[in-house]
């Protein structure tokens, strides 16, 4: 199987990295116009990197694309992947721009838009999922989330990193990774009500913390705040009922819950291995990046269904929209 990466930073080197190291059935090529990743990416991987999509399919075929720009490029991408023939695994898009037409053009081609939602791939989320989705008593959850921006990227400015930008803020980037999972878990929004507020000196036209108070159609209620100021890379969740205690850090060796009958914590073992955690954040591990590309081919060789839809992620982005106007 023949893939072609577009977009050879972060992201894109990642995806590189577990593609070659876990799927040997594949074979990889890159495009960038950025000369130095491209060097980068053709001396550490071994594969050949061309200057754009359109130079690619002129001197080879491809089976899938994975789309690892900046966001606000990925509708366009997309559809050129798509008219020419590949399936599409793409990042976070963060904009509904293109949907439609994408999901339209899909169809008629019989080819496969699988969307990325990482978190979905986590033990730990998987466990809240079937633990909770058919819960017998009312929950409520305090989540936060938070990173400080100048650490994302540390290679690079905030600035020249899609996060700076309003349309696809770092907040927004959060909600769109996060969303997801607690829609899956604690039910779909009912009613939301939002703080946000600008508490830092940063470079940036938007606001950088977000408090959301979530309600939910079966009942469950929840508090999420995220934000990108925070000098500590932090995801800690408490979820809390008559019947339950349940607290996680981010971290596989933090993930607890309040044994009722002994009157203690007690941890829930999920992985026998974790894979290289992030470098700049340690609540990312690599597994859930290998699970999700198990998932994505899976869907593309033997119709296994995938765990979030673009249709998900439309209605998704349309939740943020409205945190964000409110």
């Amino acid at each position: 199987m023949k893939i072609i990466v577009v977009g050879l930073g972060s992201m894109g080197k990642r995806r590189i990295r577990l593609l070659k190291q876990y799927f040997p059935f594949v074979q990889i090529s890159g495009a960038d116009k950025n000369q130095e990743r491209r060097e980068y990416s053709q001396k550490e991987y071994g594969i050949t990197a061309y200057n754009s999509l359109e130079e690619a399919v002129r001197e080879e075929f491809f089976d899938c694309a994975f789309v690892c720009t900046s966001p606000l490029s990925h509708n366009v991408i997309i559809g050129q992947c798509l008219n020419y023939g590949m399936h599409v695994f793409t990042e976070l898009n963060l904009t509904t721009d293109g949907y439609i037409e994408n999901m339209r053009l899909a169809a008629e081609k019989n080819l496969k838009l699988f969307l990325s939602s990482t978190m979905l791939y986590r033990k730990e989320i998987q466990y809240l999922y079937k633990s909770i989705k058919d819960g017998v008593e009312p929950l409520s959850y305090n989540y936060h989330v938070g990173q400080y921006l100048p650490d994302w990227h540390p290679w690079e400015s905030y600035q020249d990193f899609f996060v700076g930008d309003k349309r696809t803020n770092g907040c927004r980037e959060i909600l769109a990774i996060e969303l997801p999972w607690i829609i899956k878990v604690f039910g779909n929004v009912q009613t939301l009500k939002v703080l946000r507020s600008k508490m830092s000196k940063l470079k940036i036209d938007y606001e950088d913390c977000y408090m959301i108070l979530l309600s939910h159609e079966n009942g469950n209620t929840g508090m999420l705040m995220v934000d990108v100021i925070s000098r500590e890379a932090v995801r800690s969740l408490k979820i809390i009922g008559e019947h339950t205690f349940l607290s996680w850090e981010g971290t596989p060796e933090s993930f607890v819950f309040k044994n009722v009958q002994d009157k203690c914590m007690e941890k829930i073992t999920l992985y026998e291995d974790i894979q290289e955690k992030g470098k700049n954040n340690k609540t990312i591990i690599e597994d859930q990046y290998i699970n999700e590309l198990k998932q994505f081919f899976g869907e593309l060789l033997y119709g296994t269904p995938s765990l979030y839809s673009f249709n998900e992620d439309w209605e998704t982005l349309n939740i943020i929209d409205r945190i964000e106007k409110e």
